[in-house]
């Protein structure tokens, strides 16, 4: 299915823009399409039309194909309907193309563009090295590893050459790519959902009592830690939201511990509410490019523990509002540190965090708004 978002507001700088995201990644299901889906929603009110397409997160591209990833079933790769596709981007000619995902489909992206006349962009927010060498580093599956890696980094490196801006959402992600050939990278942060921008139900009181973790259940978010938390800190309620190929460790963690709840994967109309339903949020990936859900966590006034690996301890103002565990540092004992710094401690540092979320939220938008300016 061809999801979209059109808007009708105002003419950016007396001139109609027709923007196309383009992107392979299911919202429901995928940081980086949560990331487009929200930037769509924010500049809807700002330009002529805005569309995202994209695959729909129940039934793939219909008339398409998707099939499950190697290595992990639990996602689909999708290859949408090519004829209804570009009849749909002939009909809306736009005027710039953001292609938000690398690879192959990206390239379809840089085409597009090329074929309208049209300014590209690129997005760049996967930390592709970092995940092929979780699930494809040995037998037959590193050949795979291998081949996936070389195939999105030369169709990156053709891209880039092609564009007139690469996005990057982290420090560490904007440097990649300049090694790769971008030759003008914009750091921009990650728009947060406009449910997420409302008042926190309820102020953080800085006790930890209730503990959460949302996020797909796959090697490089470290949900072995948060269950080795759960089974050390038995005073504190664990809760998980989720699925992903490890979910059979953590079905087995939820029936040997009373105080580890699995709710299983949450729409994201839920993911609010379970945020708002916890005193902290932990986030202990190994490979995370910036870390959405800990930014959502922030904006909603709650405490949020992140890994030396996220991105979003290359922003400055974010980090001071986050807990960032030290390099070997297992979730457990930085839990056990950050309690030991008392309530008033947690409870200033998540205010803090709602603080320089909103800050970013409303600087992303005005980024975006003055990128496309540039380039169109």
């Amino acid at each position: 299915m061809i999801a979209t978002a059109r808007h009708v507001s105002v003419v950016l700088e007396a001139r109609a823009r027709r923007i196309l995201v383009l992107s392979d990644a299911l919202p429901e299901r995928n940081g980086v399409g949560t990331y487009y889906r929200d930037l769509v929603d924010h500049l809807a009110g700002h330009l002529d039309r805005v569309e995202l397409v994209c695959p729909d997160a129940d039934a793939g591209w219909r008339n398409g194909w998707s099939f499950p990833m190697p290595g992990d079933p639990t996602q689909a790769l999708c290859v949408p309907p090519l004829r209804r596709l570009f009849r749909h981007v002939r009909d809306m000619d736009p005027d710039v193309v953001i292609a938000a995902t690398p690879g192959p489909f990206g390239l379809l992206g840089g085409y597009f563009a090329r074929r309208h006349r049209a300014a590209l962009i690129c997005g760049f927010h996967t930390h592709l090295e970092g995940l092929t060498d979780l699930y494809w580093k040995a037998g037959p599956g590193r050949l795979f590893g291998g081949f996936s890696r070389w195939l999105v980094d030369a169709a990156n490196r053709i891209l880039f050459r092609g564009s007139q801006a690469v996005i990057a959402n982290s420090p560490e992600m904007a440097d990649m790519a300049r090694t790769m050939g971008a030759r003008r990278v914009r750091l921009v942060g990650t728009p947060l959902s406009q449910e997420f921008l409302g008042p926190p139900a309820g102020s953080a009181s800085g006790r930890i009592r209730r503990v959460g973790f949302a996020g797909r259940l796959a090697p490089e978010k470290n949900i072995g830690q948060v269950i080795e938390a759960a089974r050390r800190h038995r005073e504190i309620e664990f809760v998980i939201a989720g699925d992903g190929p490890l979910r059979d460790s953590v079905a087995r963690a939820q029936a040997a511990l009373p105080n580890l709840a699995w709710l299983g994967w949450q729409p994201r109309e839920s993911m609010r509410d379970m945020i708002d339903g916890v005193d902290m949020l932990v986030l202990p990936s190994s490979v995370e490019s910036f870390g959405t859900i800990a930014l959502e966590a922030m904006a909603r006034e709650r405490v949020a523990v992140v890994s030396q690996a996220c991105g979003i301890l290359g922003w400055p103002d974010l980090a001071n509002g986050v807990f960032a565990m030290r390099r070997g540092e297992r979730l457990a004992d930085a839990l056990e540190r950050i309690v030991a710094m008392g309530p008033r401690c947690c409870r200033e540092r998540a205010q803090a965090g709602r603080a320089a979320a909103l800050r970013l939220g409303h600087a992303n938008t005005r980024g975006w708004l003055d990128l496309i300016s540039e380039v169109a």
